[in-house]
């Protein structure tokens, strides 16, 4: 790299973190809650605060990109007039949508194909932005789903819209209405709700904790034979849920886990897929979680506290299943427990005192969320302890700068999640308009044959498709759109379809062909990207099947109606019929409980993990009897004495 070139990735660089901090700063004012005397700064005017946060996003979106191709020394002219010509039409639709909002503030307004045609314009730029910063497949999801709202009328069969007014149509659900299209109600929930909680994500990376839970976590499990792999799981959780992101999570924490876990002997697929999968289970892990369980509450209409409590069942045997599937293999290796921890720093001191950092903040979340405190005033309080608290780590009081960056940098993670969400925007109008989640579940309703297993199944497929290459919180959205209503009509609890589809969304990221998760943590390991993913759905199953335990046991779901009216000895049993099934589903995928199981005793044990979710009780009370029974006889087999693990 030239000393010319150098300096722009330089210079780039650093507008980057301006504009990201820009983003950071306005978002946290717009929602920042009043204390004591001091007054309020936000919420801001809709009519002009959210086309300028778009408009700030999408700058921050062109300077990453310039910044990309100058590394690759690849920024030519060309590029650099398309970013000037993007630039312009951005500004020109964001200033015209404040004109027309104070139009519509005082009388009615027709939209003209002019509208139209200024509508279509940031739809376009949303789906070049997207597929060049997100992939391909979000942005042709876009792309369709807007050509559809376009040409709804010409489309044969149940596709076809009722023929209107097209440029009141396409102006309204793509651009002007403040609850409908890229700046609608989807929009508003990230400003309002997303944002502070990846603020705080942001500046919990920044402020030093993460090698200290990473020293920490290896130093606990080192006596254990799987203990870079335990450790991997414990880390990626707690900093999954914080992040949201499980492609941020495997690639932050994925390259101290990874290589450690390979050392240890395990393979390359393997290493990588045990660090996608316990990166992907932090979205669905409390007390923070990802940031579509904020969007999940707000759309239900209940609390945060009470989606937190309705996932904690289901998120601990998650990750129950994660520890079983390690547990299993490294059996099968004959991987030996060693006292040292290659290459990993025992932890110091200040690696305990730094802990503070991030159970702090966790803590006081809680405490604010029990009391009755927004989802977002408990973040921004959160923010407000953790910068002060980020000095007790002597590498900010060196370097307080640090904060600063990590502000810009969580501005920055928000400007990209906006791109997305601007996709998101378009389907949820769109569909919202045409109708089609209505006609889906007729369809679904009618291929199910009025069996809920059936739509169930439908759905998790319909779920996982629609979900491949998204992020969680757009994926979710794009989703349960669709789906949602279909579930519901099968008398499902409005909360609990919700969950069930949330699963399979953040599922979709480590299942092929489209597993980015599994991708990034195979760029880690060295192994084989397939190969990775196959192993990360192997391993991570558990996804798939606990949806469908609580589906069919609400009991499950801590705080939904049905749990409420459960009897302690029902939730008690369901319990334990979960565990069963985990142990026995996860010894059946590995193919080793102290002795390799022959195919027979595989496809009995998942027989039997499948029976216990499902909602037979004499068919689930016959296979817990059954698998405790194969479980015993293979730990107390006269074999040679396994090694202590």
């Amino acid at each position: 790299m030239t000393v010319s070139i150098a300096r722009r990735v330089k210079t780039l660089h650093w507008a980057g973190l301006a504009v990201g901090l820009v983003i950071a700063l306005a978002g946290l004012a717009n929602v920042l809650p009043t204390y004591g005397v001091l007054p309020r700064v936000g919420p801001f005017e809709l009519d002009w605060f959210r086309p300028l946060f778009y408009w700030l996003c999408f700058l921050s979106f062109l300077i990453w990109d310039a910044l990309r191709l100058t590394r690759e020394e690849k920024l030519t002219v060309f590029h650099l007039i398309g970013y000037a010509v993007a630039l312009g039409l951005i500004s020109w639709v964001s200033w015209d949508y404040y004109q027309v909002s104070m139009v519509l503030k005082d009388s009615f307004m027709f939209f003209s194909a002019r509208e139209a045609w200024m509508a279509a314009i940031p739809a376009v730029l949303s789906i070049i932005a997207c597929w060049r910063l997100w992939g391909a497949p979000i942005a042709i999801l876009g792309a369709v789903v807007f050509a559809y709202l376009a040409t709804g009328p010409y489309w044969p069969g149940v596709f076809q819209t009722i023929v209107g007014d097209m440029n009141e149509f396409i102006a309204q659900n793509t651009w002007y209405d403040a609850s409908q299209g890229i700046l609608g109600n989807i929009m508003g929930i990230v400003l309002s709700t997303v944002l502070p909680f990846i603020i705080l994500g942001a500046v919990l990376e920044g402020c030093g904790a993460g090698g200290s839970m990473i020293r920490i976590s290896f130093h606990l499990m080192r006596r254990f034979r799987g203990g870079p792999a335990y450790a991997a799981i414990s880390a990626s959780a707690l900093f999954g849920t914080v992040s949201g992101s499980a492609v941020a999570n495997v690639v932050g924490t994925g390259v101290v886990t990874i290589p450690m876990i390979r050392r240890r002997g395990f393979s390359g697929n393997f290493a990588g897929a045990v660090e996608a999968a316990a990166s992907t289970g932090g979205q669905i892990l409390p007390p923070i979680m990802g940031a579509a369980a904020l969007v999940m509450a707000d759309i239900v209409g209940v609390s945060y506290l009470a989606v937190i409590l309705a996932v904690l069942i289901p998120a601990i045997a998650y990750y129950v299943s994660l520890f079983l599937a390690v547990f299993f293999e490294a059996e099968k290796l004959g991987i030996t427990a060693r006292e040292e921890d290659e290459a990993i720093e025992p932890p110091t001191g200040q690696d305990w005192i730094n802990l503070a950092l991030v159970f702090g903040p966790i803590a006081l979340i809680v405490w604010l969320l029990v009391s009755g405190l927004s989802p977002a005033g408990a973040s921004i309080a959160a923010i407000f302890l953790l910068i002060p608290m980020s000095f007790i780590n002597p590498e900010i009081r060196r370097a307080p700068w640090r904060l600063i960056e990590a502000l810009a940098e969580g501005g920055k993670t928000v400007a990209q999640l906006a791109i997305a969400i601007a996709m998101v925007g378009i389907v949820v109008s769109t569909l919202n308009a045409t109708g089609i989640p209505t006609k889906f579940a007729v369809l679904l309703a009618n291929a199910a044959s009025s069996s809920l297993m059936a739509a169930l199944l439908i759905a998790a497929v319909g779920c996982i498709v629609l979900g491949m290459g998204m992020p969680t919180l757009p994926a979710y959205i794009a989703i349960v759109a669709v789906m949602g209503p279909t579930l519901t009509g099968f008398g499902v609890e409005l909360l609990t379809a919700h969950m069930f589809v949330f699963f399979f969304g953040v599922a979709s990221v480590i299942t092929p062909p489209v597993a980015i998760a599994a991708y990034a943590a195979a760029s880690i390991s060295k192994g084989k990207p397939i190969g990775t993913a196959v192993e990360a759905t192997r391993i991570g199953a558990m996804i798939f099947l606990v949806p469908f335990a609580f589906v069919y046991n609400p009991a499950l779901l801590l705080g939904t109606e049905a749990a409420a009216s459960a009897s302690l000895g029902f939730v008690a049993f369901s319990l334990l019929t979960l565990a069963v099934s985990l142990y026995l589903a996860s010894s059946a995928l590995i193919g080793f409980d102290k002795q390799r199981l022959p195919l027979w005793e595989r496809l009995l044990r998942l027989a039997c993990a499948f029976t216990l979710l499902s909602p037979f009780v004499l068919a689930g009370t016959a296979a817990l009897a059954l698998g405790v029974v194969l479980a015993v006889w293979r730990r107390t087999a006269k074999l040679q004495p396994a090694e202590a693990i």
